[in-house]
């Protein structure tokens, strides 16, 4: 049985595996939706220590930092080594319908979970409809609207 050699293939791999470690900060998989007066965000961190989790509002940036260390095994050869080590980061806009001084977050079981407030003023509100002529009369310290 002959067998062909495939000088490329040695090479493929490595391409493969250039392209797969890519250099600079890894993003972190989300969920993000609107519950009531507030936002719930998910992301999901296995294995990260929550000491390196750094969350901060700039403005109306809200970033999200943290470091996930390599596994070390003293004289261990490794076969494989998959699970990604390094930093991650994400950012997002929350624009001015948050209470970004309310934000809380928290740890468990490898997810963060952010909780974003409603802002006071973003919440949806009823308007009064004033009428001088439905018999209701309007007070002098109200503004009256320009026919």
């Amino acid at each position: 049985m002959a067998m062909s050699l495939d000088p490329f293939s040695g090479l493929d791999r490595l391409a493969s595996g250039l392209l797969q470690s890519r250099p600079g900060p890894r993003v972190m998989p989300v969920d993000l939706y609107r519950d009531g007066d507030r936002y719930i965000l998910s992301a999901d961190m296995p294995g990260v220590d929550p000491g390196s989790v750094d969350i901060d509002v700039d403005g109306q940036l809200l970033t999200i930092r943290a470091q996930r260390t390599a596994a070390r095994a003293e004289g261990a050869k490794w076969l494989v080594q998959e699970r990604p080590a390094g930093t991650y980061l994400r950012q997002f806009s929350i624009g001015e319908g948050v209470d970004s001084a309310n934000i809380s977050a928290s740890y468990d079981n490898g997810v963060l979970s952010l909780v974003i407030p409603v802002s006071e003023k973003a919440k949806p509100r009823k308007i009064k409809v004033l009428s001088q002529n439905s018999g209701q009369e309007q007070d002098a310290d109200q503004p009256t609207l320009a026919k």
